[in-house]
């Protein structure tokens, strides 16, 4: 970063009024805005009491604890300064016109900081994903992927792939531009294509998780459907504890699908409310059917609902295109039918992974509900602690980065005495290697040279 960038300001805590609002200012001119406001410099990173003012009157605006981080040893690489002030908006809006007020000071668009640090290589790309995620994450689960993301998980193993690639691709490169070298050995494709199959396959391996790590951001998707007028709204109500969705006597009251996101045993799960399921002439509704069929069928997890107090072998009918969800029976209103439940609640099909008796109305029966649904997320996530992939861009990286090596294992003409493919070879290990720079942001062809000048001692 260079001294021609604008220093930016904003308000780096929560919505005011509270009782702290941090003010955040970064870039050149920060230890300039700090001399302004509160006339000095204070010690590096050491907090200090100081009365901040306004530069043009001089006027008191509040008394404030201020600290100053120089760079390059801050979080974004350069220059920053915090004012901790009052929370209340009337404090925060005069510090914020006294910074704009500033020469080469403006206010910072949304992620210009996080940006800066990546630029200044404080933060990689997946990095920069995992802060995003731990900000948003709901769960307990979410909030430890997010952290892991945070702190290099995915990062620091792509580097090293990365790192194994350029050693893989040195010896090649060694062995076209220097093959008359003595310092170089003969046979340098064979070790190459061994280290790149080797690191093929464990990438491929990390790329085998099913995309759990993934879901875990996103949520476990749980769809509420079957006929109509059997209590799904309601349920769905009863698990959100509030009123998500409409509920009425009349059949055909919900037409959309209706979303409701819950933290099960600290995991996030998504409900979805969907339209009831029967043969209907109201186009409106025919769409919320097609609507609700489709959300279910994508669903990881379906909830079958069926009314208790109707007659019929309701637990039978399910749509065809359910036939590949894990499903779970729930028998709803067993308050209108006593202890007795019709025997349309008596289902001996395979399809049912559980069966459960419920009144979503008064409440019997969802404390067993709501354990099933929290069990079945956790051993849905169980393989998730330590899941490198949490994003598709993470997985479309690595799946470039596995077709490229397979490009290159497949030019192994070398093994039958012949030459000339090497630099197919090295094209596509660099490819490889390009793509991993991309995931982490940080591509460097430099570094390939390095490595042949340190290995081989090549111009000495």
């Amino acid at each position: 970063m260079t001294n021609d960038l604008p220093t930016i300001f904003a308000v780096s805590s929560g919505r005011s009024p509270a009782a702290i609002a941090v003010v955040r200012v970064c870039g050149p001119k920060a230890g300039v805005a700090l001399q302004k406001l509160i006339g000095r410099v204070p010690e590096p990173r050491r907090a200090s009491l100081a009365r901040v003012r306004d530069p043009a009157s001089a006027e008191i605006i509040d008394e404030a604890l201020a600290l100053w981080f120089p760079g390059p040893k801050s979080e974004t690489g350069e220059d920053m300064a915090e004012l901790q002030v009052h929370g209340g908006h009337a404090v925060i809006a005069a510090v914020l016109d006294a910074l704009g007020t500033i020469e080469g000071c403006r206010p910072a668009e949304p992620g210009e900081f996080t940006r800066r640090a990546f630029i200044n290589g404080r933060l990689d790309l997946t990095e920069v994903e995992g802060l995003a995620d731990l900000i948003a994450a709901e769960t307990l689960a979410q909030r430890r992927q997010a952290f892991r993301q945070l702190t290099g998980l995915i990062g620091d193993q792509a580097e090293a792939w990365r790192r194994q690639l350029i050693e893989a691709l040195a010896l090649v490169e060694a062995r076209i531009d220097f093959s008359d070298e003595a310092d170089v050995p003969e046979d340098l494709i064979g070790p190459a294509l061994h280290a790149a199959q080797q690191l093929r396959n464990m990438i491929a391996a990390t790329l085998a998780d099913g995309g759990r790590g993934e879901r875990l951001r996103d949520g476990l998707v749980v769809a509420i459907a079957g006929p109509v007028n059997a209590g799904k709204s309601t349920l769905l109500n009863r698990l959100a504890r509030r009123e998500a969705a409409i509920v009425s006597p009349y059949p055909g009251t919900t037409r959309d699908v209706i979303e409701v996101h819950l933290d099960l045993g600290g995991y996030p799960v998504t409900l979805l409310d969907t339209a009831g399921i029967r043969v209907s002439d109201d186009p409106v509704e025919q769409e919320g059917i097609r609507r609700a069929t489709a959300r279910a069928a994508g669903a990881d997890l379906v909830l079958w609902v069926i009314d208790a107090s109707a007659s019929g072998r309701a637990a039978e009918v399910i749509p065809e295109n359910l036939g590949k969800t894990e499903l779970l029976l729930v028998c709803n209103k067993i308050d209108m039918v006593g202890d007795k439940l019709w025997k349309s609640c008596e289902s001996e099909s395979a399809a049912w992974k559980k069966q459960f008796a419920i009144s979503a109305a008064t409440g019997a029966g969802i404390e067993g509900l709501v354990g099933a649904l929290s069990d079945y997320a956790q051993n849905y996530f169980a393989t998730t602690e330590g899941a490198l992939i949490t994003r598709a861009r993470h997985r479309h990286a690595l799946e470039q980065t596995v077709a490229a090596l397979d490009r290159a294992l497949a030019q192994s003409a070398w093994t039958q005495g012949r030459s000339g493919n090497e630099e197919l070879i090295a094209e596509e290990l660099r490819s490889a290697a390009t793509t991993l720079g991309r995931l982490t942001g940080r591509v460097d062809v430099e570094d390939i040279l390095d490595v042949i000048f340190r290995d081989f001692c090549i111009g000495k």
